[in-house]
């Protein structure tokens, strides 16, 4: 785990059902998440990218280290907590990086969610097979 540093920034970030908890520092691009290294944790490339893109929007890629716990949900949607955790953290390092965030849609917290199954239903909109006789 990092040193301690003087100055951290902490942020939550949310996808479907999952939370993630962020602490960023200034360091050597170092991602931790839940005690192990993000591409150890994520092991498609695709979601290393979706982690990775925050840092990429604002060019400044391996001049944060960043520590995060996430919770809930699959891989997919901790994918994008974190990356919406990041992105809320880097707001409050610098606030001039808000435009090209918000252009790359990483501020917006994701509002899908998995629609309620119904009564007298198998699913949210399945229905059972239709018999005639």
């Amino acid at each position: 785990m990092a040193n301690k540093s003087e100055v951290e920034y902490a942020a939550t970030g949310r996808r479907k059902t999952a939370v993630s908890r962020v602490r960023l520092m200034p360091g050597t691009g170092e991602i931790t998440v839940n005690g192990r290294n993000y591409k150890e944790y994520f092991p498609t490339i695709d979601l290393q990218l979706v982690i990775e893109a925050p840092f990429k929007a604002i060019e400044s890629v391996g001049k944060y280290d960043v520590v995060a716990l996430c919770d809930g949900g699959g891989v997919a949607g901790q994918a994008g907590a974190l990356r919406h955790g990041i992105s809320r953290a880097l707001l409050q390092v610098d606030e001039t990086f808000r435009p090209l965030l918000k252009k790359a849609g990483f501020l917006t917290r994701d509002p899908r969610m998995k629609e309620r199954k119904k009564p007298g239903r198998p699913g949210a909109r399945k229905r059972f097979q239709f018999s005639k006789r």
